[in-house]
């Protein structure tokens, strides 16, 4: 499977800036691109594709059903709500066919909610549930869980639960599912068997019984050994 999935669209740079490279490395030669922007709660989905279009310079189109994607060798799925993106796609019948789509090799591009999307489930999106999306099983284009947006904030005065103390609740209810603090302004990238991660920051690996920054080489390795489960 060819997958880049990314933390965010906004970094200080600007919309997609700094990942631009990346982005373009990994599409050349897409000649079909289509985008799923169901994620979008607060503009339409057509001032979506246009905002993608102009930072990408993609020649986008909506998927706006399942045979829309028979051709594509580029599937883009964007940001937003992911409870209303994973709603749209299982009403629209695209997640059996993305599936599909990227199995036989169409590559799959995701920020946000559209890299959450790719998890074996939403149940780690930093979203509220503002839609009933009819389960949250995904995509499970990876082995794993990723936070998106990743940070470990601890604010004086406040007594709910840090970002960390509900992923390792996750992984104490989910031993199966590892998860992925994902920073903004990195990615994660996968070819030809193996999953690597870039960007200026270390991810934050959880699984059950323990908690740790992984570099680059320590991601792979650690991804490569959850894919053989």
């Amino acid at each position: 499977m060819e997958l880049l999935l990314l933390s965010s669209s906004r970094t200080p740079a600007g919309y997609l800036t700094d990942y631009l490279p990346e982005i373009r490395a990994f599409s050349a030669g897409a000649r079909r691109a289509l985008f799923v922007p169901f994620a979008a709660v607060r503009f339409p989905w057509d001032e979506y594709l246009r905002r993608v279009a102009e930072a990408t310079g993609f020649n986008l189109k909506i998927a706006h059903a399942a045979s829309d994607l028979e051709t594509a060798d580029l599937i883009v799925v964007g940001g937003g709500n992911t409870f209303q993106l994973l709603k749209e796609c299982r009403e629209r019948r695209l997640l059996e066919v993305i599936r599909a789509r990227v199995a036989g090799g169409c590559r799959y591009l995701g920020w946000s909610a559209g890299a959450v999307l790719s998890c074996p489930t939403i149940r780690t999106t930093n979203d509220m549930p503002i839609v009933d999306p009819g389960g949250l099983d995904a995509l499970g284009l990876v082995p794993f869980q990723i936070n998106a947006h990743y940070v470990n904030v601890v604010l004086p005065g406040h007594h709910g639960e840090t970002r960390d103390e509900r992923l390792e609740e996750f992984v104490l209810a989910n031993p199966e599912l590892p998860v992925v603090g994902l920073p903004e302004g990195d990615w994660l990238r996968a070819a030809g068997g193996s999953m690597a991660l870039g960007g200026p920051h270390p991810a934050t690996w959880f699984e059950q019984g323990r908690r740790f920054s992984a570099t680059a080489g320590q991601f792979s390795v650690l991804a490569g050994r959850w894919k053989q489960r």
